[in-house]
């Protein structure tokens, strides 16, 4: 059993890490300043409210308790908004990164395992995207992110850090089972947004452009479920028991799936069509970008389950079809009680 601080254990991800530990036999500490996470996605451990920003909130935080390792899920990761507020974001995701790890030295915390992104790679040099891919990050956000894993590979050097960063592709699906899954106020990422389109929660799809070479003209991704996440980084935590330095692996099934293709599979999914609407290119979005995880499977021994893109929509369609009241597409309590009194 290990004593692990999720930091940004509110949010989506990190509140998935938090039930694969404490169902792992893992003790949970969760800490955020719940911006964006949500206070009832922290079932797992206890809950530390306090903000990367604020030294002295870190010094409480970790004042008497013992830690043997760091998840660091907390950043701002909207990449538009990055270029229209660079300042904020190197603030954020470069300056809290960095108190993270002046905390953690004054405390002895040895390692981390650090959440980046496939954004630090910028446009594709090739079909598949490996780790000797050249990283050169086209937005504030991507830069953000190399700049705190070069952090980690200077704490290596000077202070014996040990550390493994992650670098996501497409992150989707959901645990309904266990009441958590993709909840953003501000929804950005194409999955839930087909699904709260065939919801009718949110407006027709807009699709960015339709004239990529692809196999449809449409924007091509690399979906991984989040408890496949997960997994690669409790891999991560046992990894660093043997290894020294710090790592970097990115996370990937492998496969890319173009937007046609996603809105064909949650249509089937949802048993409606998807409406949609086509919409010009978006300035720095890549053709494609899908993930090898060669080096994860061979040195983390990580092997993903949703391998099939039908079964990761179809979790977060649960998620998003019935939703927790505290989710921002859980009805209103008044249309909640209506649709409580609809039922047979």
């Amino acid at each position: 059993m290990q004593d692990v601080l999720i930091c940004g254990g509110a949010g989506y991800i990190g509140s998935h890490m938090a039930q694969w530990l404490a169902e792992h036999g893992h003790r949970v500490t969760v800490l955020d300043n719940l911006s964006t996470g949500h206070r009832a996605a922290v079932r797992w451990g206890e809950l530390i409210t306090a903000d990367l920003m604020d030294p002295a909130a870190l010094e409480r935080a970790f004042h008497g308790r013992r830690f043997d390792a760091v998840m660091h899920f907390c950043a701002r990761s909207l990449v538009g908004e990055s270029v229209a507020d660079p300042y904020g974001y190197y603030s954020n995701n470069v300056t809290g990164t960095l108190n993270l790890l002046e905390a953690m030295r004054q405390h002895g915390v040895e390692k981390l395992v650090f959440s980046s992104t496939a954004a630090v790679f910028g446009h594709p040099a090739t079909a598949v995207i490996d780790e000797e891919h050249p990283t050169a990050p086209i937005n504030p956000y991507g830069a953000s992110k190399l700049m705190a894993e070069r952090f980690l590979a200077d704490a290596a050097t000077a202070y014996g850090l040990r550390s493994v960063s992650l670098r996501y592709f497409n992150a989707a699906g959901a645990l309904p089972e266990h009441g958590i899954g993709e909840a953003h106020a501000c929804e950005t990422h194409l999955i839930p947004n087909v699904l709260r389109a065939a919801l009718g929660k949110g407006p027709p799809l807009k699709v960015f452009g339709s004239d990529y070479d692809t196999i449809d003209g449409t924007c091509v991704r690399d979906y991984v479920h989040v408890q496949d996440l997960a997994q690669a980084h409790a891999l991560a935590l046992e990894f660093m028991k043997h290894q020294e330095g710090a790592h970097a692996f990115n996370l990937g099934n492998g496969r890319g799936f173009s937007v046609k293709q996603v809105i064909a599979a949650a249509a089937a999914v949802a048993g409606a069509p998807i409406p949609c609407t086509m919409a010009p290119r978006r300035a720095g979005d890549p053709a494609s970008l899908v993930a090898s995880s060669t080096k994860a499977r061979e040195l983390l021994g990580w092997r993903p389950r949703w391998t099939e893109l039908t079964p990761i929509i179809e979790s977060a369609w649960r998620w998003h079809r019935d939703p927790p009241d505290w989710s921002p597409d859980s009805p209103p309590l008044e249309q909640a009680a209506v649709n409580a009194e609809r039922q047979p």
